[in-house]
């Protein structure tokens, strides 16, 4: 008996959809937000060169090769701010999912838009 014979049908109108065509995850869509993870690395090596500009900051060193100013900490610091910024603007402006009627009314365009 073949496929056809018992109502199922064969080919690529049964495959799985995916890509563009697949629905849209909720939680799989905020979970990996660009800006998280951008926010996350910025607040990462933020404390890193922070810590590492209280440590040694004073060191004589460090001061004569950068000029006298503490290089490590004011970028840890700057770093810190913007990673701050990035959490702001995920909680402010969270990713919105788009529901099936927005979506079917996208499909509505012409074709390239």
């Amino acid at each position: 008996m073949s496929g056809k014979e018992n109502g199922m049908t064969e080919g690529p109108l049964d495959a799985p959809k995916a890509g563009a065509d697949a629905p849209p995850s909720t939680s799989a869509s905020a979970l990996f937000d660009l800006r998280n993870v951008i926010a996350l690395l910025f607040g990462v090596y933020g404390i890193v060169l922070t810590i590492n500009g209280i440590v040694s900051g004073n060191d004589p060193a460090n001061l004569a090769k950068t000029g006298g100013s503490n290089l490590n900490l004011e970028t840890g610091i700057g770093m810190l701010v913007i990673g701050a910024l990035f959490v702001v603007w995920v909680v402010t402006r969270p990713l919105k999912v788009p529901t099936a009627e927005e979506t079917a009314a996208q499909d509505d365009r012409p074709a390239g838009h």
